[in-house]
C-alpha cells in the first residue's frame, strides 16, 4: 500500500476559485495532484496545483501551484541473502531467564 503525503500552501490558494456549498455552508476548492517528470531536489513526485476551467484549459492559462508530495510506500521490504549476509553476528547471550 501506498498514499501520496503532500504539503498544501493556504496563502497561496485563490479566494475567487473557492465556492461555498449550498447545503452545508463550507467552502470547498478543487485541486488536481499530478505526477511530476522528474523528483526534485528534495525528492517530491508529485505537484498540486489548482484546478482549471476548460477555458483556462483552452487559453493555456498558467497554472497555480500550491503545493507538493511524494508517495510513501508501506510495503514492507524482502530480506535477501546479501541482507542477511551483512547482518551483525548476535551476541551469546548467557544471562537469559530461559
Amino acid at each position: 500500500m501506498s498514499i501520496i503525503n503532500v504539503s498544501l500552501c493556504l496563502s497561496d490558494l485563490p479566494k475567487d476559485k473557492m465556492k461555498a456549498a449550498e447545503k452545508n455552508g463550507k467552502i470547498y476548492i478543487n485541486l488536481v495532484v499530478a505526477d511530476r517528470r522528474e523528483a526534485d531536489n528534495y525528492g517530491n513526485t508529485h505537484t498540486l496545483y489548482v484546478s482549471q476551467t476548460k477555458e483556462e484549459r483552452e487559453a493555456k492559462a498558467n497554472k497555480t501551484y500550491v503545493g507538493q508530495g511524494k508517495v510513501v510506500d508501506f510495503t514492507p521490504v524482502a530480506a535477501t541473502t546479501e541482507s542477511v549476509d551483512a547482518m551483525p553476528e548476535a551476541q551469546n547471550f548467557n544471562d537469559l531467564p530461559f
